[in-house]
């Protein structure tokens, strides 16, 4: 999982009324998107920061156009962005990057990393180090998730995650 420095980030944030050709790696928001997805140059890699309120079914006939979807957790206890990567890496087959935004904490990087986020901006003041370290602490899970589908009585002996 790649832990996100917002003052370096990749990533810019499209500012309504932005003028001229769309730039590489802007971040927009849905509302954003909406108002310029048509005339969004395809081959220009754009990021969509997506409400966590919303259905992500929404966003799945733009996916193919789309290098980032940015999830949003407002309090570290609203888990419905959980279930909207899940269901992009699972259902929709995005490949892109995926990433946890707002309260996140290094608690939640396990189960970050087992529904589909590949990224995260943690919350100021966690440690990326203590993430990291948390997510080499179970070597596998009895459940399956979106990188083993079997739960693992089901995976072959000695197999591991």
């Amino acid at each position: 999982m790649n832990f996100i420095d917002p003052l370096h980030d990749d990533w810019t944030p499209w500012a309504d009324g932005e003028p001229g050709t769309p730039l590489p790696n802007r971040l927009l928001t849905w509302a954003q998107w909406q108002q310029v997805r048509e005339q969004w140059p395809a081959d220009v890699p754009v990021g969509v920061a997506f409400p966590n309120d919303a259905d992500i079914e929404a966003l799945e006939p733009d996916l193919p156009r789309i290098a980032l979807v940015a999830l949003h957790f407002p309090k570290w206890t609203d888990g419905r962005a959980y279930s909207q990567a899940r269901l992009l890496r699972n259902r929709y087959r995005f490949s892109g990057q995926v990433r946890a935004t707002g309260e996140v904490v290094v608690d939640m990087v396990p189960l970050l990393h087992r529904t589909g986020f590949d990224a995260a901006v943690l919350r100021e003041g966690q440690s990326a180090e203590v993430a990291r370290r948390l997510l080499a602490h179970f070597p596998a899970y009895y459940q399956g998730d979106v990188h083993e589908r079997q739960p693992r009585f089901r995976r072959p002996e000695g197999a591991v995650a």
